[in-house]
């Protein structure tokens, strides 16, 4: 795991194609947002848990 401390505005690049970049919402909230080829699944940590406690 990479752990890395990144500002309002600045980003990562995961494998040339996915940004992930670091936003700041009016309530002073840290928010991610990502962009990535349509293929790329992306889902909230809590639904993928949920899920994948589910197919066990």
């Amino acid at each position: 795991m990479l752990v890395v401390g990144r500002k309002p505005g600045e980003y990562v690049v995961i494998d040339d194609c996915i940004i992930v970049k670091v936003v700041k919402s009016d309530s002073g909230q840290l928010r991610l947002a990502i962009e990535a080829p349509k293929d790329i699944s992306i889902v909230r940590g809590e639904i993928y848990e949920k899920r994948d406690s589910s197919s066990s």
